[in-house]
This record gives structure tokens, C-alpha cells and sequence, in this order.
């Protein structure tokens, strides 16, 4: 089942910063909901272990994760996949762009496209969009509180 989602978020913080924190991955783990752990392997990839609950089913996802397009501080592409057993999977990438909002505020647009099968995906399209909009908010909004206040 695949599905996409867009958003914006203005960032109380200057671009290099905010783009230094896009790359962080202690700032991502605090970030991204449910991450157990997330380690640099390489200079563009991550592994990355997450718990989610998405309505009835709760998984635990083991992945990688893969920057990609890095056009330092503007933009990157973020792919990943992740593995949850028996609940399935979920794969996709997103795109990111940075843009100077004022010499304290950037503004961070994405993108994302997601591909989820096995049991997740039978919950059907609403539960999913709805869990993934939800995640995405709360991602954005801790991110922005972690690098705004440092």
C-alpha cells in the first residue's frame, strides 16, 4: 500500500544548524518516535531499530537507513526500509529541503513516499495515512524543540 505525505516546519534555528542536526544521529534518535537505537555505519548510512504501534499491532522494526542527492545545507533524499516480522513492512523515502526564513529560521519542507505490506497494510489506508501524519508531527515538533533550544 503505498502512500504520500507533505509538510513544512519552520525551524527557530539558522540553516548550517539545522542541517548539522539533520545529520546528527543522537538528534535523530531523541527525535523519531519509538527509535530504540540509530547508529552511523557510514557517512550517508544508518541502522536503525524503532517500536511503533499502529492501531492493533505493535512492531518493532530493525532497518537502514540511506542519505542520498546531499546538496549540503538545501537538501537531501532519505531512503529507509524497515523489517517487522510478522506485521510486515515498511520502505520509502523523503525528500527534505532547507530554506533561510531569516538569520534565526529555517524553513524544512518534505516530502515523503511510503510503501508498507503484511499485516500493517491490512489495517487499512486510513489508519495508516492518519499513525503516519501523526509520527511525522511529532518527529517535526521534537526536532524543532531539540535544535531550537541548543
Amino acid at each position: 500500500m503505498a502512500m504520500n505525505l507533505e509538510g513544512r516546519e519552520t525551524i527557530g534555528a539558522p540553516i548550517d544548524k539545522v542541517w548539522a542536526a539533520l545529520n546528527d544521529p543522537d538528534v535523530l534518535r531523541e527525535c523519531i518516535p519509538g527509535c530504540e537505537s540509530l547508529e552511523k555505519t557510514s557517512d550517508t548510512e544508518m541502522a536503525a531499530t524503532v517500536s511503533l504501534k499502529i492501531g492493533p499491532i505493535k512492531a518493532r522494526f530493525a532497518g537502514a537507513v540511506t542519505l542520498l542527492n546531499l546538496n549540503p545545507p538545501h537538501s537531501y533524499t532519505i531512503q529507509g526500509e524497515g523489517k517487522g516480522g510478522i506485521a510486515g513492512f515498511a520502505k520509502g523515502g523523503a525528500d527534505v529541503v532547507l530554506e533561510e526564513a531569516g538569520p534565526q529560521e529555517t524553513q524544512l519542507s518534505y516530502t515523503v513516499n511510503a510503501d508498507v505490506g503484511g499485516k500493517i497494510a491490512q489495517l487499512g489506508s486510513r489508519l495508516i495515512a492518519s499513525t503516519s501524519k501523526k509520527l511525522a508531527g511529532e518527529f517535526f515538533a521534537k526536532f524543532n524543540e531539540v535544535v531550537s533550544s541548543r
